[in-house]
């Protein structure tokens, strides 16, 4: 068993790791390696502090019980020695030692090692921009820089804030800076949606809207050319493709890098995205150094491929599988698919496995489905609309991928979470349409929207439903190349009609039949309701009547529309 446990990173994986080393293996000498002064805190809960939802600081690097987690708290209560402002600058395998710097005094001394640890986390990236260096321009990568931005938006500093990156944390600090301090908040994002390496255009659609809604203006699809200002006054605007954006705050959010440059020069395997190669009890090439977290890259178990997965959670179980391993133990880490939940202002987003888009680069032949339903039973009162996105493969009917989005957050994420626990494991469609979750009205329907989910995407690979996408149906209807058949009521779809005249159709659904020869047969009809299942057997009634093959059902219906575009509803 190894004598000596050197950690390099004390933020999340680290300080998991050398806890579970010292539980198991107590006469371990273990040593906890970091550059900062400030460890062993929830990096994930930043935009909460900033805006304010977290009001002290200090709780980001406290445990529940209220003690700070500090070089104190690891040496007393755990056992582990912290070295604090140091920094490992090589690693000499041959002789297994870790060249460190004291980043105070700058001395450099050698440690030697039985085992070695790299949880050296991620760096953001800072784009070669004219102006990234101003005073003003910041990123957000630990708790001095949160600090900072907290300081200068309470005391009035910045009333004009441009975010540049549409990802999880930009959209975050979106949030944090409209919300509670009222500041006028520009996100811009170079591709054409939010969150593009997490969601579909279509789900991503509605969050846009959402945030727009609640004070953000959100700008897709343009480029940041510079950042304008000098260093006495600091950042003054930023210089997009399209115009100059006045601000006093600019914050870098477009992606990050693992920090792998000094694996790399010792020799360890690296991957296509640069980071850590690890095998599944998260060695190195190198099998006494392991290392996980935001420096490496694992399997991503339903496309295969490695991948960085720079989530707290992640880092934090795999710093137990490491500390049990280390401590003589035999765990695996398998891999990912990619869960993830976000909190938007009051909407939750949630998502794992594979996009669309994503798995057809995987080489499959992806086919979804877009339904929406009341999060609880629908007559309960506090019931709220949830939208879910489910995607599978045409020929194995393997599912892939799931999005949802909600007002009631917890709904949202446990639905994820249901379906992304069974997507590692090959979970096919069938097994979703039975998959068994509690039932009550309070918390969901007799058949759940993940149950409906299935039995709709089955509808659609079996050629019963032919459906088109809200986005896409929005895009044809405004170019007048859209016919739509509304099978609601004439009071709900009243107001519709009035608004688009010729080319909202009415016929409820209970009158199909009977007015079957009214429904135009020169023109392709898009059939719509409240949520989508009664356009659907509209449709399939048209087609056993021989008329109107060429009809598509909008996915969701009136709901998904208003989501996606509430100036659309009349």
């Amino acid at each position: 068993m190894a004598k000596r446990i050197v950690i390099v990173g004390a933020v999340a994986l680290g300080p998991k790791a050398a806890s579970r080393i010292k539980r198991i293996a107590p006469s371990c000498e273990v040593i906890l390696i970091d550059r900062d002064d400030l460890i062993s805190y929830g990096g994930c809960g930043i935009p909460y502090y900033i805006g304010g939802d977290v009001s002290d600081l200090e709780a980001l690097y406290s445990t529940s019980a209220h003690v700070l987690r500090d070089m104190d708290y690891f040496q007393n209560v755990k056992g582990v020695k912290t070295l604090i402002r140091t920094e490992a600058i090589a690693i000499d395998r041959r002789n297994k030692k870790l060249k460190i710097r004291n980043l105070d005094d700058g001395k450099e001394k050698e440690i030697d090692y039985d085992k070695l640890v790299l949880a050296t986390g991620a760096t953001p990236v800072v784009p070669p921009l004219p102006g990234v260096d101003l005073p003003g321009v910041c990123t957000i990568s630990n708790l001095h820089h949160a600090k900072a931005i907290k300081d200068m938006v309470s005391q009035g500093k910045i009333t004009r804030a441009v975010i540049v990156g549409g990802g999880a944390i930009g959209i975050e600090m979106a949030e944090a800076l409209t919300d509670l301090w009222g500041v006028e908040t520009t996100l811009i994002e170079m591709m054409d949606q939010l969150l593009p390496t997490a969601l579909g255009n279509d789900m991503a659609l509605p969050l846009k809207k959402h945030m727009e809604k609640n004070g953000v203006r959100v700008l897709l699809g343009e480029r940041v050319n510079k950042i304008l200002g000098n260093s006495t006054n600091g950042v003054q605007a930023v210089e997009t493709s399209n115009g100059e954006i006045p601000c006093e705050l600019v914050i870098l959010s477009v992606g990050i890098r693992p920090n792998s440059s000094m694996a790399k020069e010792a020799g360890l395997a690296t991957g296509m995205f640069g980071g850590i190669l690890v095998d599944k009890r998260l060695r190195t090439s190198d099998p006494n150094i392991y290392a996980g977290g935001d420096c490496v890259e694992i399997p991503h178990l339903v496309s295969g491929h490695n991948l960085p997965m720079p989530l707290g959670s992640l880092a934090n179980r795999q710093g137990r599988v490491i500390g049990t391993n280390i401590a003589g133990g035999s765990d695996c880490f398998n891999g990912t698919v990619g869960t993830f939940c976000l909190k938007t202002f009051e909407l939750g987003i949630a998502r794992a496995g594979l996009t669309v888009k994503q798995a057809q680069e995987s080489g499959f032949d992806p086919v979804h489905t877009v339904v929406v339903q009341a999060d609880r039973a629908h007559f309960y009162p506090d019931m709220q609309l949830m939208y879910i996105k489910l995607i599978a493969d045409r020929k194995t009917r393997r599912v892939l991928g799931i999005e949802a989005a909600g007002l009631q957050i917890d709904a949202v994420k446990s639905r994820v979470d249901a379906v992304a626990v069974l997507l590692g494991q090959g979970v096919g469609l069938d097994e979703i349409a039975t998959l068994e979750v509690g039932y009550a009205p309070p918390f969901a329907s007799a058949m759940d929207i993940i149950n409906n989910a299935a039995n709709s995407l089955d509808n659609i690979i079996a050629g019963y439903q032919i459906p088109i996408d809200v986005i896409d149906f929005l895009k044809e209807f405004k170019e007048n190349n859209a016919q739509v058949l509304d099978v609601r009521s004439p009071v709900q779809a009243g107001p519709f009609v009035e608004k688009y005249g010729q080319q909202w159709l009415n016929i409820d659904q209970g009158e199909l039949q009977a007015r079957i020869a009214e429904i135009p047969r020169d023109k392709p009809l898009l059939l719509v309701c409240g949520s989508g299942p009664r356009s659907y057997e509209a449709q399939l009634i048209m087609r056993s009547q021989g008329i109107n093959n060429d009809t598509k059902n909008i996915q969701g219906g009136i709901g998904m529309i208003q989501f996606s575009d509430p100036d659309f509803a009349p």
